[in-house]
């Protein structure tokens, strides 16, 4: 049994919203799990799930879909703010 763990380019689109998506050299953990090290750290990372993509096409979706929630959540955070009225007791 080869218990070897092949490398492959990841792209990280956990922080798309704050640093934008990354690529990365990662290690596959599980079916959904990478292990990378992050470009200048020598520390390991973990991403699963929706934060970690193998094709550019797949990240590029995923963040922008990242975007339009977080328009969605900013714009319903604005109408409750606009909503607001104040009044001194």
């Amino acid at each position: 049994m080869d218990n070897t763990k092949k490398t492959v380019t990841i792209y990280v689109t956990k922080y798309a919203l704050t640093t934008g998506i990354f690529t990365a050299q990662g290690e596959q953990s599980s079916d959904d799990s990478f292990f990378f090290k992050s470009e200048g750290s020598g520390f390991t990372n973990f991403a699963r799930g929706n934060d970690v993509h193998l094709t550019e096409e797949a990240a590029l979706a995923r963040a922008e879909e990242m975007r339009i929630a977080k328009l969605k959540t900013l714009d319903k955070q604005m109408k409750k703010v606009s909503a607001m009225k104040f009044e001194v007791k």
